[in-house]
């Protein structure tokens, strides 16, 4: 019996990944970091910034995510985010354009408590990528 399960990313622009072969995915959740197997039981919820990891039996991939939202049911796994990007097309002038943006939008004095978390989790998600 097949372990495998769909995934799919979509991003404003396009169907960012479509995958069929996938045996596991770990998505940044609000609730903390969540390990997706097939017949998991059906969920939605909302991501935070974090690392999006799709595993199949050959490889493993690893997207830098900054929200959205994850659902799974009937093992097709469905995530939709605003912005994502594949590590391994990230250059280190990319991230440092990213965070220092994140740090800029983090001095605003109309934060919310919130918005300030979501900031702060995105800063250290980018300050811990290592990146070429």
């Amino acid at each position: 019996m097949s372990e495998e399960f769909k995934v799919e990313i979509v991003n404003p622009e396009k169907s960012f990944l479509s995958k069929e072969n996938v045996t596991e995915v770990v998505v940044p959740a609000f609730e903390g970091e969540m390990g997706i197997l097939k017949d998991h039981i059906s969920i939605i919820s909302f991501l935070k910034p974090g690392i999006i990891k799709v595993c199949s039996k050959s490889d493993e991939t690893k997207y830098f995510v900054e929200d959205g939202i994850v659902e799974f049911k009937d093992n097709n796994l469905s995530i939709l985010t605003s912005s994502i990007y594949n590590i391994s097309d990230l250059d280190s002038n990319k991230v440092d354009q990213i965070l220092n943006e994140a740090k800029e939008e983090s001095k605003q004095a109309n934060i919310d408590d919130q918005k300030k978390y979501l900031i702060d989790q995105k800063i250290e998600v980018l300050k811990n990528l290592s990146v070429n």
